[in-house]
């Protein structure tokens, strides 16, 4: 989920989920309550719904019953409400409901019920309480006085005739500091519940925004440590659809293209390497042999025309060996930077190829190795090539052959197919052959056969890189067949020109 989407979702979440389940906590409570108290109080399930909204109501309700009986026992047998053995066992019936009795004779307060510390003492009471009344009022079973101020409490009055004819009057007292403990429970179990509530809400929004964005956050801190140490041999393995995750991908892209560079860099500082043995072995020998033959002319051993004359043909030939190995170091350069000069033309196959066949055959003639030219194509198929870079890659090609030709009499077929939109050319040899392992290889830089590591072959072992780069840039293909004490064929193709 994007980082975004996941920042609303957790913002809506943290309004309405508090919300819901607040709403769901205080009716569940509510509920529970108001069960507990119709069983306390004694109320219909009508009415306890409509008595927790008026408070008086619910403390006349609280001691209803209690007023009946005192109420009942005032007509049947008021001495009893005399005894204060009785109002003593009453009385802790009452303490119960948060509420105690008081018994007054003729205005003075004979009985206080009340088990606590009082801020009002019994005169105080004595001029609270209401005077004696007549019936008609104790008739109503739901009658009652409240006493505002710092003791705010309901008072029931019952009234009667005391056994020596004195005025007496019971009151039951209910406290409005101490009365409905259950909607005290229910509001402190409401605000423990809204604060759990949002504590749980906003812990799982943290947990949660925390894991969509550390975890990754921490798989990127390993990732610049190793990197930082040099180790690039690690991957990134996080692919989320978010903005994290394309951060991971584009970390994971990166390291994979630094590793791919630093290998890169350490096959280029190897290849260097072995370039700069290879042409410092194969210039020491065309070096020592001009030396030799050098001394050898000073030394006077060269003492008739014909021997003079060999030893500066061999002096001009190491010289032409030397310069062929320095213009393929500095081709070499161009390829490695990707700077080699394309002069791309049209040529005809029939001819240019005939052309390059007459002039290497007049070399290889002088060599003792025969050249046969084929030609299957038609005669008016035409190419797209440089031909410069073309002929660098038969000459290449050639040599290679001669090179490895053997001591025997050499033959070397060039044959050229059409092969549909291209021109297939062979360069066939009998030499001595390549091995099946190493045929894979032979056009890799500085890559050399077993067949090869002499000082007679010589090669800076960058000669067929060179062709297999510009047939490639040229949109052809490069390949090889061989066979041990058989010999070798080359193939490459050139696409055709479509138009003449």
């Amino acid at each position: 989920m994007k980082l975004k989407s996941r920042l609303i979702v957790a913002f809506c979440t943290i309004i309405i989920l508090p919300i819901a389940l607040t709403c769901t906590a205080l009716w569940g409570f509510y509920t529970l309550e108001t069960r507990l108290i119709r069983q306390n109080y004694g109320l219909e399930e009508k009415d306890a719904y409509g008595v927790l909204s008026n408070s008086l109501q619910l403390m006349n309700r609280y001691t209803q019953t209690d007023y009946q009986e005192l109420l009942s026992l005032s007509k049947s047998d008021p001495q009893r409400l005399e005894s204060e053995d009785y109002l003593v066992r009453e009385n802790e019936k009452l303490l119960d409901k948060s509420s105690f009795l008081i018994f007054c004779k003729d205005g003075e307060l004979i009985y206080n019920g009340y088990a606590g510390e009082s801020s009002w003492d019994d005169e105080q009471w004595e001029l609270a309480l209401p005077p004696y009344a007549d019936a008609e009022i104790q008739s109503d079973a739901t009658a009652g006085y409240f006493i505002d101020g710092e003791t705010q409490s309901l008072i029931k009055q019952i009234d009667f005739i005391c056994s020596d004819g004195a005025k007496g009057s019971v009151y039951i007292i209910t406290s409005s500091e101490s009365i409905l403990p259950e909607i005290r429970q229910m509001l402190i179990a409401v605000i423990v519940a809204v604060v759990l509530i949002l504590a749980l809400t906003a812990g799982i929004m943290t947990i949660w925004i925390y894991r969509g964005t550390m975890t990754p956050l921490k798989k990127l801190q390993v990732g610049t440590k190793n990197i930082k140490e040099g180790n690039l041999d690690f991957n990134i393995d996080y692919d989320e659809n978010d903005e994290m995750g394309d951060l991971c991908r584009n970390f994971e892209e990166m390291r994979k293209r630094l590793k791919e560079s630093t290998e890169e860099k350490m096959a280029s500082e190897k290849e260097n390497r072995a370039l700069i043995s290879n042409i410092a072995h194969d210039l020491k020998t065309p070096i020592t042999a001009i030396k030799g033959y050098s001394e050898g002319i000073l030394d006077g051993i060269t003492d008739t025309p014909e021997k003079q004359e060999r030893y500066v043909r061999t002096i001009y030939n190491k010289a032409n060996e030397m310069d062929r190995l320095i213009n393929e170091l500095t081709f070499y350069s161009k390829i490695d930077t990707n700077r080699i000069p394309y002069n791309f033309k049209k040529l005809n196959v029939a001819e240019y190829f005939g052309d390059c066949v007459d002039e290497i055959g007049l070399e290889l003639e002088t060599k003792g190795i025969g050249l046969t030219y084929f030609n299957y194509a038609d005669e008016k198929t035409v190419i797209i090539a440089d031909p410069e870079q073309m002929m660098r890659v038969i000459n290449n090609l050639i040599n290679n052959a001669v090179k490895y030709m053997g001591n025997h009499k050499g033959q070397i077929n060039f044959r050229i197919r059409d092969v549909g939109d291209f021109i297939q050319v062979e360069v066939e040899d009998n030499g001595k052959g390549i091995d099946a392992k190493d045929l894979p290889y032979i056009f890799d830089r500085f890559y050399r056969t077993d067949a090869s590591r002499n000082s007679s072959t010589g090669g800076s072992g960058i000669g067929l890189s060179i062709v297999r780069k510009i047939i490639e840039d040229h949109g052809g293909k490069i390949w090889a067949t061989s066979k041990i004490n058989t010999g070798t064929t080359m193939y490459f193709v050139v696409r055709k020109s479509m138009t003449v």
